[in-house]
């Protein structure tokens, strides 16, 4: 899985792809014939990603195997153009999306259908809703721009996996499906009637290549989290194993070359694997190693010799995996997943890794004999109808699963506050185990509890540079005016600061900012890319400070934001804190207080899935006071910092205005002075 967001120190681990081409029938017509070597190729490929999604320790750059897929997936296919546009003189597209339809759908439908079943009873309500959109999102084969959709949605970064998220890959070879044909019916109406050769293919073939890995490039390297899943950014990969069918159909390379590089071609991919890892910029320049690996050993082809790579991947053992990586690759990340769901744990146990595996590989085994084989060797989808009611049958059978988890969503119904019984942190006096009874929001329902910035366009965009004043809760035209600083973990104290400006005649003002703690420093996107942004918001709020004059700044930040560069012997915290104190400074030498809240304590990832999982005993989704503070928070330090300033350099009875910060823990007094 690719990295999260910024608000976490590493980012999406998203699924990695599978594959999706089809395997030649036929081992004795000319080019037709069976490779062995690229079957071992797609069981490297798969082995790669179903180790890497079992423990990420053991193979961090794992992930590579989807690059590996794609190159095979774009040699198969556009070898199968080739030959029909050379062998009939024209591309039949009815016929291409016919094997599809029939190499793909069986599985990936029966696959998707038990996964949505499964899926109703082990995982909590708090998940159906995205699992069920998800699925259907993978029976249309756009799951992977489902994907990007919550990649940039900061909200929905950190989404729990669903079991069905890994068809994004799937998704993306389907949409290079619909347009790699279109070159190749216009060549072959060329060649018709024109005799063309092939150079206007590959100037084709080679235009989308360089056009893609240049978007590649640039989306990866500005940090667009939705670069990983896109069509554009991932068809260069396809369009490198195309291209490369196309030098092949010119004639093999000699034999001692090939014999050097096939190996070459595995120690590529294996130096991804070990060099790579999930803060790796990918895919850009970095899925090059993978992806000329893969190329260099389907290029070396069945090389003589026992010593060669192509023997090695011919084995029987190989041939085995690699005739049912499709099917592998289906069930191996859906019984990840939900095993994790029913143990309630973030990672395999070396027990649970290895049932996980071996189940995987027998379903994979029966998936290919009772689905797979019968439906392409039987003739079970004969034409076009066939292939477009079997299209439609499995889209709609997958949805009715997803139309099921919906509803049962809808009917485990909300909570109605009650203050007898919704007492608030007084519930934890209770002498009696905590239950479901006492918990207000419930689950589901917390997950769209936002404060009302969000829906009122109030909370900044991460490319936002400017402050806009207008967002205004509480009293409007109050004596009193109170800001509220910071990223997302400052803007959820809007809400309990609007009851406050409402009792209090103040006047409120929201300059929050998604993921950008109000420092100096210049942080990371938590994508190994510099948020320029943040700092020229932060420098222009604190403009908007001066200009406005409020009596009071609320100021609260993630303590994992990080600084985009390390610098040796500094630790990240001082430099956070630094660039903190530099700010608060600014406005305190306005007259101007500045109170800061500590970052929230940190509970389970889980914890709205613990919680609806255990609405009898909330007592084990507890986590200790030490736990929950164990991150060290450099707003602490920064007021330490500021304070230790203020003392030495202002008397006693200025020391409360001026650069003096007060942490504040959240506790009021009678008068509404916070108080430490």
């Amino acid at each position: 899985m690719r990295p999260n967001l910024v608000w976490r120190a590493t980012p999406p681990t998203t699924p990695r792809p599978g594959d999706g081409a089809e395997r030649p029938r036929s081992a004795s017509r000319g080019d037709r014939r069976f490779r062995p070597e690229v079957q071992g190729l797609r069981a490297v490929a798969v082995l790669l990603v179903l180790v890497y999604h079992l423990d990420p320790r053991l193979l961090p750059g794992g992930y590579v195997g989807v690059d590996v897929f794609f190159v095979i997936s774009g040699f198969l296919i556009t070898s199968l153009l080739l030959r029909e546009a050379t062998e009939h003189g024209r591309v039949g597209l009815r016929r291409f999306y016919v094997r599809r339809v029939r190499r793909l759908l069986p599985a990936s439908t029966v696959v998707l259908a038990a996964t949505g079943a499964a899926a109703l009873v082990l995982l909590p309500v708090t998940r159906l809703t995205d699992t069920a959109w998800q699925l259907v999102a993978s029976a249309a084969y756009v799951e992977n721009l489902y994907l990007a959709d919550q990649a940039v949605d900061y909200l929905a970064a950190e989404t729990p996996p669903s079991p069905v998220q890994h068809f994004w890959s799937l998704s993306v070879e389907e949409q290079f499906y619909v347009v790699w044909p279109l070159p190749f019916m216009a060549w072959a109406l060329a060649r018709r009637h024109l005799h063309a050769s092939t150079g206007p293919l590959v100037a084709i073939l080679g235009a989308l290549f360089v056009l893609s890995l240049a978007t590649s490039v640039l989306l990866a390297l500005d940090g667009t989290a939705a670069a990983y899943f896109l069509p554009t950014t991932r068809a260069w990969e396809l369009a490198a194993g195309g291209l490369l069918a196309l030098a092949l159909a010119r004639g093999s390379l000699p034999v001692r070359p090939r014999l050097a590089l096939g190996w070459l071609g595995l120690a590529a991919i294996a130096a991804a694997v070990v060099l790579y890892d999930e803060d790796t910029v990918f895919p850009g320049w970095a899925a090059a190693l993978p992806v000329l690996g893969a190329v260099a050993v389907i290029a070396a082809e069945d090389s003589p010799g026992l010593r060669s790579a192509s023997a090695v991947l011919g084995t029987a053992p190989a041939r085995f995996v690699g005739d049912i990586s499709y099917s592998l690759y289906l069930w191996h990340w859906p019984l990840i997943v939900l095993t994790l769901a029913v143990t309630g744990r973030e990672r395999l146990g070396v027990l649970e890794a290895v049932l996980v595996a071996a189940s995987s590989l027998l379903l994979a085994w029966g998936t290919k004999l009772w689905v797979e084989d019968p439906v392409r060797g039987r003739g079970l989808v004969p034409n076009g109808r066939a292939a477009l009611a079997v299209a439609l049958a499995g889209l709609l059978a997958v949805s009715a699963v997803a139309a099921v988890g919906l509803v049962s969503v809808e009917r485990s119904g909300s909570v109605s506050f009650d203050p007898d019984v919704h007492t608030g942190p007084a519930a934890i006096d209770r002498s009696a185990p905590s239950s479901g009874e006492l918990m207000y929001p419930a689950p589901l329902d917390a997950a769209q509890d936002l404060p009302a910035v969000y829906d009122d366009g109030c909370q900044a965009s991460q490319e936002a540079t400017a402050p806009d004043t207008s967002c205004v809760y509480g009293v409007e035209d109050a004596e009193r005016t109170v800001a509220v600083v910071g990223d997302s973990h400052g803007a959820q104290w809007i809400p309990a600061l609007e009851e406050l400006a409402l009792e209090r005649d103040w006047r409120l003002v929201a300059l929050t900012k998604s993921a950008c703690a109000f420092t100096d420093t210049l942080t990371s996107r938590g994508d190994a890319v510099p948020y320029e942004e943040c700092r020229t918001w932060n420098r222009a709020v604190v403009e908007e400070l001066l200009d406005l004059r409020p009596d009071l700044v609320f100021t609260s930040s993630s303590a994992m934001a990080d600084p985009a560069e390390e610098v040796p012997g500094r630790d990240s915290g001082a430099l956070m804190a630094e660039g903190m104190g530099r700010l608060w400074n600014r406005v305190g030498e306005a007259g101007i207080d500045v109170v800061v809240i500590r970052d929230t304590p940190r509970t389970r990832e889980d914890v709205l899935e613990c919680l609806a999982a255990n609405a009898d005993d909330l007592s084990r989704c507890d986590r200790s006071e030490d736990e929950a503070l164990r991150l060290p928070d450099p707003q602490e330090t920064a007021v330490r910092t500021v304070d230790a300033d203020a003392s030495s350099s202002t008397s006693a009875t200025d020391s409360a205005r001026g650069a003096r910060a007060r942490p504040w823990s959240g506790t009021w007094s009678s008068t509404g002075t916070p108080t430490t």
